[in-house]
């Protein structure tokens, strides 16, 4: 490789560091240049007190000068008017005002830069968001667009199947002693949404498997309320309810009240749709419980919308 081309190369990557880092360098430098502002100011208001002084002097020079025309203690022919008094005290507190401004202006400057570098951090954050939303929002549809035709042509049993990474595994009924089949989730599962609901994710779990669906029924109602009161609900908002960690998904899509968009109602994706007939839920081994929420999609960049 020709270093001339090595050499472009390398700055072509510093300036993508660069511009990758741009939000939080210049935080970090508007946060030091308040701080130096500050340090500055402080400096000149230790000094203020010696130009004051020089002003206030300056002022009672001529005021002297004044009182000794008017007493004619000056040699004759000599004036001052109140004109030449005025404009010498008008000149006296210009130039004291100058001295001020002098005393202040680094800080001031600083201080102007810092606010420009923390602005410019905000709105470069700000444009980022907008387009990693938008971006979200493009993929979210795609995947569920994506969903959609898989369900009409092959139906939700086979996208269920796609989705999740299943196991059949054999159990020992209790009360019949009979060996039973069932599926059950093993490994990560494909649905971005999907969270299992264990001892391990959630202080609310409990080892009563009634307890536990009683406990997401009643969450799931509560939620579902305020989706109709407010007109939205985030999907972190759900786990917290839950108990569960928040994502970085979570803080972007969710649900919203009858804009024609999605179901109108929140689902754990363990009931028969809005009934509360319970469906054979999805689980993982020691009793975990699979939730899959049905959410609308991006709600984030939707809000002022509902507002």
């Amino acid at each position: 490789m020709k270093l001339p081309d090595m050499i472009g190369r390398k700055i072509g990557e510093s300036g993508l560091l660069a511009s990758e880092k741009a939000p939080k360098l210049l935080f970090v430098g508007g946060v030091v240049g308040m701080v130096g502002s500050t340090v500055l100011a402080c400096r000149a208001t230790l000094k203020l007190e010696e130009v004051l002084e020089i002003v206030e002097a300056d002022k009672a020079k001529a005021e002297d000068v004044k009182n000794m025309v008017e007493a004619g203690n000056v040699p004759e022919g000599t004036t001052y008017t109140d004109k030449e008094y005025k404009k010498d005290l008008t000149i006296i507190t210009v130039r004291g005002a100058a001295e001020v401004a002098k005393l202040y202006a680094p800080s001031v400057a600083l201080g102007a830069v810092s606010i420009f570098a923390l602005t410019k951090s905000h709105n470069l954050l700000q444009d980022r968001n907008v387009a990693l939303t938008a971006a979200y929002a493009a993929v979210d549809g795609a995947y569920n667009r994506y969903r959609e035709r898989v369900i009409d042509r092959y139906g939700a049993e086979v996208d269920e199947e796609l989705r999740y990474d299943f196991e059949q595994i054999d159990e020992v009924d209790e009360e019949t002693g009979e060996v039973v089949s069932r599926k059950a989730i093993t490994g990560a599962p494909g649905s971005k949404y999907f969270r299992w609901y264990d001892e391990e994710s959630s202080t609310n779990f409990s080892a009563d498997p009634d307890t536990n669906i009683l406990f997401l029924r009643t969450v799931q109602n509560y939620c579902n309320d305020l989706l109709k009161i407010r007109g939205h609900v985030f999907l972190n908002e759900v786990f917290s309810q839950l108990g569960l960690s928040h994502t970085e998904a979570g803080a972007l899509v969710g649900w919203r009240w009858n804009k024609g968009s999605g179901d109108d109602y929140i689902d754990f994706g363990i009931w028969e749709g809005k009934s509360h007939e319970l469906r054979d839920p999805v689980n993982g081994r020691c009793g975990a419980i699979g939730l899959d929420f049905n959410v609308d999609g991006t709600i984030y960049n939707l809000i002022e919308e509902d507002a």
